[in-house]
């Protein structure tokens, strides 16, 4: 016999089954009202069964969502189904107390006799919410430790990224730039604010305008291009000699997004090295030389022994030839000389003396050597100017250097012979490679035509002239050079097109040798300058640099331009007062004097000093203003600050 589905909906309804199930249970009729309810439902709800039976199921729902409980009791009743714990809803039930809790609701239609019937099976998860809610809350702590942990070390990265002197740049597939630290910032110029956005091709010159493109298709493909030499130009127009390497930018997926460049500058270094091979070309060179002259010589006293014999054996018609072959071996024989001096092959018969006692000895030949049309002044500024060396090459440095300014002032102008005495620390020394201790200084200067870079890093090689053949054989700087360096001196030379040309010779002082007791020269620093501003405007990065070492470390705040213009620029971008200008008086672009003219109209207040590698006797012909001292490069430390904290008084 089948049972009826009446019945046993019916049966299911029952108390004894209602208590057999572990949660709440409430039997509710299509009019919404609870028929049938289990003692869980009492407990859980804090009513009793009599108080629930019969009323509107509404009664166990919170006030704010009756209405709502309602319009989704009438949709169920339309269409009912069975519908599980668990279904995503966002639930809350009442209690007596007026408390609210979530629950779970499945639902059951049940069909009986009197109608339809929903079987409410509800269940508190309290519990489960506040496990959940804690586990979420400990989530959420823990991505936001993450977070604050990814922020501190994107942080940390980025301060490390702004630390680092080398310029640091981030670029998209395109050349776009998208990072810019603050070493590219003073490397280049830009700030990120006016760089960030606009292509790297900015930094390359117009003559490489494939390199960049190259760069990039490499690192589409992945590949790394590391230390790679090339030139690149700042904002003001400077050409950098820069060392770069660059990477590729992966994101989270692993495809390549951009590019990250690291470039060093190493225009300095660079600078430095040249001057080094320079120098071991002219060692080469000199040793080359030496050796070819003593040979030569060898073979020109065989020529001269010769003719000698042949003379008393030759008619008189011969005579003229054998003259000629003598005039031609003591020609040669002088090119030798200058060779084996070039060389420091030459004897040397050293002696102590009077670097001014013999330049009074040696003015007698420069008049005359000179013409009528060059004015020779010979300020004697030092005391004490003893050096050990031969009289004669002295005497030779000073004409040679003499022809050269000669041919320098074809249509007359100023020759300047001066000396000075110097006291050099190991500071000053250690820069310019030198030892520490006290120099003589001779100079020889003039106002005529003078030399760009190009002529001036070749004057010491021996055949190397500008003149023509007729005028000169190349050997007399060269001459000059190997004279210098064997006597333990150094020799620089300063020029610039149009500016004239100053050759300082520093040899050591003897004058230890004429058994007196020289007393120590070495100055006393003045005292510190601390916040103190003074901005150098130089156009040689090595002594910009330099120079701003002593200053810092005595200190002073240091500001730096690279002409007239730019110091001006920097003036007009400082929100700091600038104290002092410490201005080169030849540079590029606008030079010293007519910077200072623009600074007396804008910053009257402002002190100024020049430096400049020509002499004091050479420079006032500059149109210098008055009044601004001038500081002769090379200088040392104790000069530099002593000026400095004069023009400060």
């Amino acid at each position: 016999m089948e049972s009826n589905p009446k019945n046993l909906a019916e049966a299911l309804l029952s108390t004894e089954i209602l208590e057999a199930i572990p949660d709440a249970v409430a039997a509710v009729n299509q009019q919404g009202v609870i028929i049938q309810v289990n003692s869980q439902t009492e407990s859980l709800f804090g009513y009793t069964r009599h108080e629930m039976i019969g009323q509107s199921v509404e009664m166990l729902v919170p006030e704010p969502r009756r209405g709502a409980h309602q319009e989704h009791r009438a949709d169920y009743h339309a269409r009912p189904k069975i519908r599980r714990m668990g279904s995503g809803l966002d639930l809350y039930a009442r209690r007596r107390d007026g408390s609210e809790f979530p629950v779970e609701i499945s639902l059951s239609p049940v069909t009986t006799g009197s109608g339809s019937v929903v079987l409410s099976v509800i269940r508190d998860i309290s519990d489960r919410k506040r496990i959940e809610d804690e586990l979420r809350r400990a989530s959420e702590e823990l991505d936001r430790r993450k977070t604050r942990e990814l922020r501190d070390s994107q942080n940390r990265l980025a301060l490390i990224v702004d630390s680092s002197q080398d310029a640091i740049i981030g670029k998209n597939l395109d050349g776009t730039i998208t990072h810019w630290n603050k070493g590219a910032e003073q490397i280049y110029g830009y700030t990120a604010a006016e760089i960030i956005g606009r292509n790297i091709s900015i930094l390359c010159p117009p003559e490489l305008p494939d390199e960049i493109p190259a760069i990039l298709d490499k690192i589409r493909r992945g590949e790394r291009v590391e230390y790679f030499e090339s030139m690149r130009i700042t904002k003001d127009g400077r050409r950098l000699n820069m060392s770069i390497s660059v990477s590729p930018i992966y994101d989270v997926e692993g495809r390549i997004v951009g590019a990250s460049a690291i470039g060093r500058n190493f225009t300095a270094q660079k600078k430095v090295e040249e001057q080094l091979r320079q120098s071991q070309k002219m060692e080469a060179v000199g040793r080359l030389a030496g050796g070819i002259a003593h040979d030569f010589n060898n073979l020109l006293g065989i020529v001269t022994a010769c003719a000698e014999l042949l003379r008393p054996r030759v008619d008189e018609q011969s005579l003229e030839y054998l003259n000629n072959i003598r005039e031609a071996a003591n020609r040669g024989a002088s090119l030798t000389r200058q060779l084996l001096a070039f060389g420091r092959r030459q004897p040397v018969q050293s002696q102590v003396l009077d670097l001014n006692e013999r330049l009074m000895q040696v003015s007698k030949l420069l008049k005359p050597l000179m013409g009528d049309d060059v004015e020779i002044t010979m300020p004697s500024r030092a005391v004490g100017a003893i050096v050990e060396a031969d009289p004669g090459q002295l005497d030779q440095i000073v004409l040679n250097l003499a022809v050269n300014a000669r041919d320098a002032m074809p249509k007359g102008g100023r020759l300047i012979v001066e000396t000075g005495v110097f006291d050099l620390d190991e500071a000053f020394a250690r820069e310019h490679s030198m030892s520490p201790g006290r120099y003589v200084m001779l100079a020889v200067s003039d106002n005529g035509t003078g030399m760009d870079e190009a002529t001036r890093s070749r004057i010491f090689e021996p055949f190397f002239t500008t003149k023509d053949i007729a005028k000169g054989s190349g050997l007399g700087l060269a001459t000059v050079y190997g004279i210098v360096k064997q006597s333990g001196g150094h020799i620089w030379v300063y020029s610039e097109p149009g500016h004239g040309t100053t050759f300082k010779i520093y040899l050591p002082s003897a004058e230890h040798k004429l058994g007196l007791n020289a007393e120590d020269r070495a100055e006393a620093l003045p005292p510190r300058r601390d916040g103190f501003t003074v901005l150098i405007a130089e156009d040689d990065p090595v002594m910009r640099k330099v120079t701003r070492k002593m200053l810092e470390e005595h200190g002073f705040n240091v500001l730096e331009a690279t002409d007239g213009e730019a110091a001006l620029n920097v003036i007009a971008a400082s929100h700091i007062r600038i104290d002092l200008m410490l201005s080169d008086v030849v540079m590029k672009g606008m030079n010293g004097p007519e910077l200072v003219l623009r600074l007396m109209e804008s910053h009257p207040e402002m002190k100024v000093v020049y430096m400049s590698g020509y002499t004091g006797e050479l420079v006032p012909h500059q149109s210098l203003h008055a009044g601004i001292p001038l500081l002769e490069k090379p200088f040392s430390r104790a000069s530099l600050l002593k000026m400095i904290d004069e023009a400060l008084r």
